[in-house]
């Protein structure tokens, strides 16, 4: 990265040099072509009937007291100028081109700054070394023009941060489960380090690489439901680990994607849920960020997105995970792929219409224990369409709209009678832009987590369903404190835990700070 970031400063210069040089000569021929001056050398040879400069010739003198006056070195290692040396009409051509643009720069800053005499001087031997100029001005030319065929777009890589910290904490009861333990209701401090790098070559493509190292307990495992999941969550010890490897680039109307390490489903498309997909600016819950159908897959794979107009496009795409294993490869990997038709019938409104087909891939981390494995993990080989739907409506510049809803049938194709289950989610969200401030949002978010409606899967004589539904209720307000830095406090509740009504009601709390750079 160290030299590709040289390699662009020395064409920049280059091309700034040229650039510079070449309206130098065209201001200064503009100059001098309306000076009058009597002629001081009348009595002088011309230089042009001399072979080589000397330094004793008028030309040599003049050219060095000007320089010696104006503060300029004319590229020699002993920085001075020409010694006891002769010179070739060339090399004094490029000194005196030098000190063309120095007089330049200074009569454009202050007139007063030059003396007329030295004008008079220049005058003169610009017009004694004419044609060797112009010799040099085509030169120069041409390796701008060369420069621009070759060199269109130098390599550039961006860097950008992002440090999370989070002060969370749950309220006391039952856990979401039949053990009749107490929830562990601890405050807790944690944090998120994220250093993205983002590549272009031709600058339309991008390479992206994501390092990230994290600390964040699981709420969820302390309150045994993935209802509790936050939307920051994730633990390595606080070592760094790659968790974004991803290059797309355009292939006519098509952007195409390859996903290396860490692609989601959601990354081949839009979510349409803008202020809550973020997990350091959006939500502080994993559900209000978007449909958890679009969790069911991850890992490695590739996409496109085809746009056939301004207002519709068609997203594709293929993750799996642990496709790089040998006893697992493409034909055992868990796996999802997803096809979206976006729809934009005016600049407020945005809808998707959306299919996926899974392969042992359900479990969002965001609803029901039976919604997350409809099978009670008697099956490993379960197959899963689902569909979705969601908008987003701009209603003015203060608030926006959003939400969906979706529905999985899975089947169980390894267990006796292929077995099916339908699992439906719904949500509504609120977005309240520049709410207090600039760039500020407060958020709202209401829905259902995924709930298994129904089963022909038995447990003990019993059907596999969810019988109560609970509700996600969620509000945030992101304070931006300026460009930098941002402070997001949040509440969320969630009621009938597992959709259950004999479970405690669940309150969770967090103010979540985030420094991006």
């Amino acid at each position: 990265m160290k030299k590709q970031s040289q390699s662009k400063n020395i064409w920049n210069v280059c091309h700034l040099s040229l650039l510079t040089f070449t309206t130098t000569l065209l201001l200064a021929s503009k100059i001098f072509a309306n000076e009058a001056s009597p002629d001081p050398f009348t009595k002088i040879n011309a230089v042009s009937e001399l072979a080589e400069i000397q330094s004793t010739d008028w030309a040599f003198q003049s050219l060095k007291s000007l320089m010696d006056r104006y503060g300029v070195v004319a590229g020699h290692a002993n920085k001075t100028f020409g010694g006891n040396q002769a010179m070739t009409r060339d090399e004094f051509a490029t000194s005196l081109a030098v000190i063309m643009n120095r007089i330049n720069e200074l009569t454009s800053a202050n007139a007063n700054q030059v003396y007329q005499e030295d004008l008079e001087t220049l005058k003169r031997l610009q017009a004694e070394f004419g044609k060797e100029l112009g010799i040099l001005q085509e030169r120069l030319d041409s390796v701008e023009t060369r420069i621009n065929s070759t060199q269109p777009f130098s390599t550039t890589t961006k860097l950008e941060g992002e440090v999370l910290f989070a002060v969370s904490g749950v309220s006391s009861g039952k856990k979401a489960d039949d053990s009749g333990d107490t929830i562990d209701s601890n405050l807790t401090l944690s944090s998120r380090t994220r250093l993205t790098f983002d590549t272009s070559f031709t600058g339309k493509d991008r390479l992206k690489i994501r390092l990230q190292a994290s600390n964040l307990p699981r709420i969820d495992d302390a309150t045994e439901t993935d209802m509790a999941r936050l939307a920051f969550q994730g633990n390595s010890d606080n070592q760094f680990e790659l968790s974004v490897f991803e290059y797309r680039f355009p292939i006519g109307q098509a952007v195409v994607y390859v996903e290396a390490e860490g692609g989601d489903l959601d990354d081949f498309t839009d979510t349409l849920n803008p202020f809550f997909s973020g997990s350091g600016r959006g939500s502080i819950s994993r559900f209000a960020q978007r449909n958890p159908i679009y969790r069911q897959g991850g890992g490695a794979g590739a996409g496109l997105v085809y746009d056939f107009s301004d207002s519709i496009s068609l997203s594709l795409g293929y993750v799996a995970d642990d496709v790089d294993d040998p006893e697992v490869g493409f034909g055992k990997a868990e796996y999802g792929a997803i096809a979206q038709l976006n729809l934009e019938p005016s600049d407020s409104l945005k809808v998707g219409l959306t299919y996926i087909h899974s392969y042992n891939s359900l479990d969002t981390g965001t609803g029901s224990r039976r919604a997350n494995d409809p099978f009670d993990d008697e099956s490993d080989a379960i197959i899963a369409d689902s569909f979705g739907l969601q908008s987003t409506f701009a209603i003015n510049d203060g608030l926006t709209v959003s939400g969906w809803v979706g529905f999985t049938h899975a089947m169980a194709m390894d267990l006796p009678n292929n077995p099916e289950a339908n699992i439906f989610n719904w949500a509504v969200t609120l977005a309240f832009v520049d709410l207090g401030g600039e760039n500020s949002v407060g958020g709202i978010a209401i829905g259902q987590p995924p709930k298994v409606t129904s089963n022909d899967f038995e447990v003990a004589n019993q059907l596999y369903e969810d019988e109560d539904t609970s509700l996600h209720l969620e509000a945030f307000y992101r304070f931006q404190v300026d460009d930098h830095i941002a402070i997001t406090p949040g509440l969320l509740m969630i009621t009938n835990p597992e959709h259950d009504r004999q479970n405690d009601t669940i309150y969770i709390g967090t103010i979540r700070t985030t420094f991006s750079f």
